[in-house]
């Protein structure tokens, strides 16, 4: 197991690292203004299967193969930024068909939001490589049993970012239900979301391999 002052050494950094927002938390924000709070939580629960995909790939070793892969690595960066401008474009095609004050969130259903969240997690290119180069460094290896604490750090890391992700879907959905009181403002609404998940998209296409 991991050895109790590296896990707690751990938690802080992720502490710190999760509180200052970034990709997950901009993804979280655009898909609670466009979805509602119902929409954003599932978003941050399908962002974090997808993560713990990321993470028990890191603990069997195909995690360090992948990021030292420029072609594979570049691969998924671009297939995940791609997914995330085609979200950002749907948010803002669909959003003349706005809610009503009664019913704040579009119809769109469970399995297709958690999906959508899932391939986000999945193929986020930072999270891969925090992943690789983070995790390691906080391992025992006197200790053994590598991928179980390499499974450990990566846990901690997912229930703190649930937590915090979860806190951002909510502030922003419900902030969007006061926008939904109007139309106009919740066509507005929708734009903005689908624009901050197409910026978010364009910003990881454009960075570094290994950024």
């Amino acid at each position: 197991m991991v050895p109790i002052t590296n896990l707690l050494t751990f938690a802080l950094a992720a502490l710190l690292l999760i509180a200052v927002p970034g990709p997950s938390v901009l993804f979280v924000i655009g898909r609670s203004l466009a979805l509602g709070r119902k929409g954003g939580l599932l978003s941050v629960l399908g962002n974090a299967i997808g993560e713990l995909l990321q993470i028990a790939g890191v603990a069997l070793g195909v995690g360090v193969v992948l990021a030292q892969s420029v072609v594979l690595f570049s691969v998924v960066k671009f297939a995940g930024a791609a997914y995330l401008i085609y979200l950002g474009i749907q948010a803002i095609r669909h959003r003349g068909g706005g809610p009503t004050v009664a019913d704040p969130s579009p119809p769109t259903s469970t399995a297709r939001v958690l999906r959508e969240g899932f391939i986000v997690g999945a193929t986020n290119p930072k999270s891969i490589v925090f992943f690789v180069a983070v995790l390691p460094q906080f391992v025992d290896y006197s200790a053994g049993a590598i991928p179980l604490q390499l499974g450990t750090l990566g846990a901690v890391f997912l229930l703190i970012a649930l937590v915090s992700d979860s806190a951002w879907a909510l502030a922003a959905g419900t902030a969007r239900r006061w926008f939904a009181r109007s139309p106009r403002r919740i066509a507005t609404l929708g734009t903005t979301g689908g624009v901050m998940m197409i910026g978010l998209g364009g910003t990881l296409a454009l960075t570094g391999n290994k950024s």
